[in-house]
């Protein structure tokens, strides 16, 4: 198991995405720290991944609040010892499918000044730890809207390359002291909480959505939350030991260059 022994935080681990990666990296030897708003969803993923043997801890830790990050984090220091993965996943709320110059100026803000408070606010505390152990891997998670031109995505897309940016400059400061800074960048997963709740309660709205979503793609279908747990667990283990500072794309090729113009012979 190539996450064996290792302390992994996980922020937001009681959303679909969130519970994908702590099962992943539960099932490849890692200690989780699962924490979120609502506890009762994080204790969900939490007794599946006890039921499978896995190990886990659980708190409610609110991500804009510095101190109680801060003291999140120096607790489990105290409990475990180091801190090997901090992976921020918790989600934003986003108004979206309104054109930038009819948008709300504090519609466009608010997901730009949430992910970035919240994301700078867990990574620059596990990297404060991280630089003393010589060691660690700061995680985050931005969408297609970070890498393309996508049109009536509100203040979501401007959030996700103000992310990306950010994970590339820490990992340029955090670096030297061994440790490793990587975003990843997914296209929508159907199968998460988001999409599967809109194809169950509005499927005639969706299902053209959905094809066209995955006629962009080069490989004509959209990432699984599995795809993304599956990378996050490579990312974070000593086989990708040499890879910081950049944005691994996994949607299905779409951030490359839109597809749909191309269709499959025969």
């Amino acid at each position: 198991m190539i996450l064996q022994n290792k302390n992994a935080i996980i922020y937001g681990a009681g959303g679909s995405l969130g519970g994908a990666v702590a099962k992943a990296f539960a099932g490849s030897g890692a200690r989780l720290f699962l924490t979120g708003h609502r506890i009762s969803s994080v204790q969900k993923t939490a007794d599946d991944i006890l039921a499978s043997g896995g190990s886990v801890v659980v708190d409610q830790v609110d991500v804009l609040d510095e101190k109680a990050v801060s003291a999140h984090l120096d607790k489990i220091v105290r409990q475990a010892g180091t801190i090997d993965i901090s992976f921020n996943a918790c989600g934003v709320e986003v108004v979206q499918n309104i054109p930038l110059v009819d948008i709300a100026a504090d519609d466009f803000m608010r997901p730009i000044i949430f992910m970035m408070q919240a994301q700078f606010l867990t990574a620059t505390a596990a990297g404060n730890i991280m630089m003393k152990q010589g060691s660690g891997v700061i995680l985050s998670l931005t969408a297609t809207p970070g890498g393309i031109g996508y049109p009536y995505t509100g203040g979501f897309a401007p959030a996700c390359s103000a992310l990306e940016s950010f994970s590339r400059n820490l990992a340029s400061e955090l670096g030297v002291y061994g440790v490793r800074v990587v975003n990843m960048r997914s296209g929508g997963s159907p199968d998460s909480a988001v999409f599967k709740n809109a194809i169950d309660n509005h499927w005639k709205e969706m299902e053209p959505i959905l094809r066209k979503m995955e006629e962009d793609t080069m490989l004509k279908k959209l990432p699984l939350m599995s795809d993304i747990a599956n990378l996050a667990v490579f990312l974070c283990s000593e086989k990708a030991g040499m890879i910081t500072g950049v944005t691994v794309d996994v949607t299905c090729g779409t951030t490359s260059g839109l597809n749909y113009r191309v269709t499959p012979k025969g």
